[in-house]
């Protein structure tokens, strides 16, 4: 073995440094082994993240039973549930960055072997991946697991049931105590919001893309067998570092492909598209928005799971975990097979070894897929022209043409909403909300679970320059690019207009004439900053387009 950490470790001249790494417990004999950095997204604000201070000691034992030195450091986290619908809800997509700067300069600093990222929530998923991609050492993602279903009247109930209810409570459509009885019920422990919404799709594609071993993301995080996951984690770094197994090597083009693949055959979160095209970045792979259009096109819809179907993250494990839907994905030619994983074996052998849970019901065969095509579907058009993204996964609406109801910033729109001021086919336009104008491209959870609260989700349409969360459904468009801040169309758009969204010709127009459109142009001022200084002020002045993945410099 090449060991990078040598550099720092042995010889007379790093002397100093042993002494100071002995003075903390470490021996001779632990510095002459691989050093592998234990990245911790643990954090107290939430129940996302919560378990993984206890899971890194078993990540730890596993790397040490297997010959390495451990050494484990931290890295923030920033909760999209707790932050939505206020002004801390910004932060969250800038978390992603920073969350791969810090592991990024943190091993490159120490000059680890290998690292294991312990992760969660959103941010911290695709934010450990670009570092390990830049760094392009060996590295495994391990993922904390999905929280497990409230119960309520006989129902499971995940987060997105408060925010619906937000909505249904302001419609006077549901008591303030049963609003309450939600509230306590929801979310019963530590884990990962429980659908398909954006913590466990991502963790789903890290499975797919090969940089998590198979079957580990869907065991929930308060499961006793997620000890024995996170000694596996262990072991799996030190046998990619033992052969050289680099991060690179594994997320190929094949690979994204692979995982866009599962993204559309899960119903997962929009939020996929903005990581998948930030980590082909650092991959060096060249991907584009439009290549999500072409894999879900292709791709079935084969995974019922919250928020457009009917079951639960937990639900997957009981199934069989992950691997059963990558070996659907196998068997029916999805995906390619011959795709290497971290572990060393093929994306198709570890699928081969899938265990199928008889009578299961939340993954379908494959000549029963929910929908022929996958759940996500790439809009371009005057409103759009670099592209958006819909969720098509819980909606069987085709098209939607109404009036735009126009709104510089999300509290407005969802003020609009709780007070019965949208009406049924209207098309409400967040904007302002974008990359750099928010900054930060806030989720709209908030929003759109109002707007299903208020019985609105089949009759009205939103769109913005942010995002939503994974848990959102209905006829919702985000990641309008160019965005408003930089004068895209939808900076343009006034109360009234008619705005047209075609899913099957995959369109989204301002039905306004494009003379009208120069002179509105003409007339439009780039709005001030909403922030001068800190970290906010760094980031509108380094961060792209929503249809370049919205990274910071490059």
């Amino acid at each position: 073995m090449k060991l990078n950490s040598y550099t720092i470790t042995q010889g007379p001249n790093r002397a100093p440094a042993r002494a100071m790494l002995k003075a903390i417990g470490f021996t001779d004999e632990d510095l002459k082994k691989p050093i592998i950095g234990v990245a911790n997204t643990w954090i107290e604000t939430m129940p996302c993240n919560y378990n993984l201070r206890e899971l890194a000691e078993h990540v730890k034992a596993g790397i040490r039973a297997a010959g390495g030195t451990p050494m484990e450091y931290n890295t923030i986290a920033i909760s999209d549930g707790v932050t939505m619908g206020t002004e801390g809800m910004k932060a969250s997509l800038v978390s992603r960055d920073l969350i791969a700067d810090s592991i990024e300069l943190v091993a490159r600093g120490h000059m680890f072997d290998g690292v294991v990222a312990l992760v969660a929530c959103d941010k911290t998923i695709p934010g450990a991946a670009m570092a390990l991609l830049r760094l392009n050492i060996p590295g495994v993602i391990m993922y904390g697991g999905t929280i497990m279903p409230g119960h309520y009247k006989g129902r499971d109930l995940t987060v997105l049931d408060v925010f619906e209810a937000v909505g249904a409570n302001a419609a006077g459509k549901m008591s303030d105590e049963e609003f309450l009885a939600i509230e306590n019920a929801a979310c019963p422990g530590a884990g990962a919001c429980g659908g398909q919404y954006t913590a466990n799709t991502m963790a789903t594609v890290m499975e797919m893309i090969g940089l998590s071993p198979m079957n580990t993301a869907s065991v929930p995080q308060v499961d006793p067998r997620k000890h024995q996951v996170a000694f596996r984690c262990g072991e799996v770094i030190m046998d990619a570092v033992k052969n050289e197994r680099k991060a690179r090597d594994i997320a190929t083009r094949t690979a994204f492909e692979n995982a866009i693949a599962s993204v559309a055959a899960t119903g997962g979160s929009t939020n996929a598209v903005l990581h998948l095209l930030a980590m082909a970045r650092e991959a060096g792979v060249d991907l584009k928005i439009d290549d999500f259009q072409t894999i879900s096109a292709r791709t079935p819809l084969l995974v019922d799971l919250k928020p457009g179907g009917k079951y639960v993250a937990y639900d997957v494990d009981k199934a069989g975990g992950w691997p059963v839907v990558a070996k659907r994905l196998a068997d029916g030619g999805y995906v390619d097979g011959s795709a290497m994983t971290v572990t060393g074996k093929t994306f198709a052998e570890e699928a081969s070894v899938a265990k199928e849970t008889p009578g299961q019901e939340v993954i379908r065969a494959l000549n029963n897929p929910i929908k022929k095509s996958g759940g996500l579907v790439i809009l371009k058009g005057n409103l759009a022209t670099e592209g958006c993204v819909i969720k098509v996964a819980g909606t069987d609406r085709k098209e939607h043409r109404g009036p735009a109801r126009v709104f510089d910033r999300e509290e407005d729109g969802m003020k609009a909403v709780t007070s019965g001021a949208i009406k049924p086919g209207d098309v409400i336009v967040i904007r302002y909300e974008g990359p750099r104008g928010g900054p930060g491209m806030r989720e709209m959870l908030g929003v759109t679970g109002a707007i299903a609260g208020a019985g609105l989700v089949d009759s009205v349409a939103l769109m913005t320059d942010g995002r939503f969360s994974g848990a959102t459904r209905g006829f919702s468009v985000g990641h309008v690019a160019p965005e408003a801040a930089v004068g895209g169309t939808i900076a343009l758009v006034r109360d009234g207009d008619s705005i047209a969204i075609n899913v099957e010709t995959r369109t989204i127009e301002l039905e306004v004439s494009a003379e009208e459109l120069a002179k509105r142009k003409a007339e439009w001022k780039t709005p001030a900053l909403k922030y001068t200084t800190g970290v906010f002020s760094k980031y509108v002045k380094l961060v792209g387009s929503a249809s370049e993945g919205a990274v910071t410099g490059q």
